[in-house]
């Protein structure tokens, strides 16, 4: 509960915003769901940097007009900004997306995993019969990040590039700590990751944040040498699309006692781009709002300390035979 009340009363102010981010000139960037919540905020204040920013996303609709809000209030970016189609729920698109991509840009900078969903109704389930969260928020990222991972080892290799600064970033969140079973998640060794029998969404939604922060660490610990920085991060409690799924109840209390996603944004922005983050003792950190290193709750984290043989570890491994078909 202490952590929980750190991470979401009396937040200190955010140290990299808009105001002091470096300019992004001549950097590529993806943001997972960049048209909306923090996301859109990441992207605001890269592509007002002049960075190339890449929405990835399945609504081409709020892409659209995302972007064309975007340019129109920052007439004076020199950056670009594009849409990239992908629907994390449906592994069958996430190569096309990836071939896209790559035949368009020469380097990855930043991957910023920010997409996701939070509490369908019971019983929801993606395009391959997963449960609808483990999929979008876990089994998707991975899938995307694989296909982008050597694009971001070449991008970290350029004799250009400053140490540290290729990343790719996965979405966690508080629920970690209220709401993820003993241990992150209940995994089986025959059967992989298994939902809550009945369909307790917030159990399944605080096992898809534990699982992003157990890939965030594997693929520090399985990628040590390649210069790229991966790390978990809480957004922090903010009031976005996210809760489109939750109760009346709920999203009152949000509306009370929730922050703008502008600072959600703030917080994805310090885990890419601070020079903090982005030193190498600290692969596969978990960063708290709105950017400052943070823990979870012990046996999650036990879970993680115990490398390739803990949940983490064997996570990595399902999701892996999960999506090789769709590789």
């Amino acid at each position: 509960m202490s952590r929980i009340l750190k991470q979401s009363f009396f937040l200190p102010s955010p140290v990299l915003t808009e105001k002091n981010l470096p300019s992004q000139a001549g950097r590529v960037f993806i943001i997972t769901g960049g048209y909306a919540g923090c996301g859109f905020e990441l992207a605001k204040t890269l592509y007002q940097s002049n960075g190339t920013v890449y929405v990835a996303g399945r609504s081409r609709t709020k892409a659209d007009s995302a972007m064309q809000r975007l340019r129109s209030e920052n007439p004076r970016s020199k950056g670009r900004i594009a849409f990239l189609e992908v629907d994390l729920a449906d592994l069958s698109t996430i190569k096309p997306a990836v071939d896209t991509f790559l035949a368009k840009e020469q380097r990855l900078d930043v991957l910023t995993n920010n997409a996701g969903v939070m509490m369908p109704p019971p019983g929801s389930l993606s395009a391959q019969k997963h449960e609808l969260q483990i999929a979008t928020n876990c089994l998707g990222p991975y899938l995307f990040a694989k296909l982008l991972t050597p694009l971001l080892i070449h991008t970290a290799s350029l004799p250009e590039t400053v140490p540290g600064s290729v990343r790719v970033t996965w979405a966690a969140s508080t629920a970690i700590d209220g709401f993820s079973p003993p241990g992150g998640m209940t995994f089986d060794s025959d059967d992989g990751y298994l939902p809550h029998p009945k369909n307790n969404q917030n159990s399944n939604y605080g096992a898809s944040k534990a699982g992003n922060y157990f890939l965030a660490s594997q693929f520090a610990l399985r990628h040590p040498e390649s210069g790229v920085i991966s790390n978990a991060w809480n957004p922090g409690n903010l009031n976005t699309e996210l809760q489109r799924h939750a109760s009346f109840l709920m999203r009152l209390i949000g509306k009370l006692l929730m922050h703008d996603s502008k600072y959600g944004g703030y917080t994805e922005l310090w885990a890419g781009w601070s020079e903090q983050a982005g030193h190498k003792e600290r692969n596969g950190a978990y960063v708290w709002p709105w950017g400052r290193f943070g823990g979870v709750r012990e046996d999650v984290q036990a879970e993680i300390d115990k490398g390739v043989d803990g949940k983490a570890g064997a996570f990595w491994e399902w999701c892996e035979k999960e999506t090789k078909k769709y590789a």
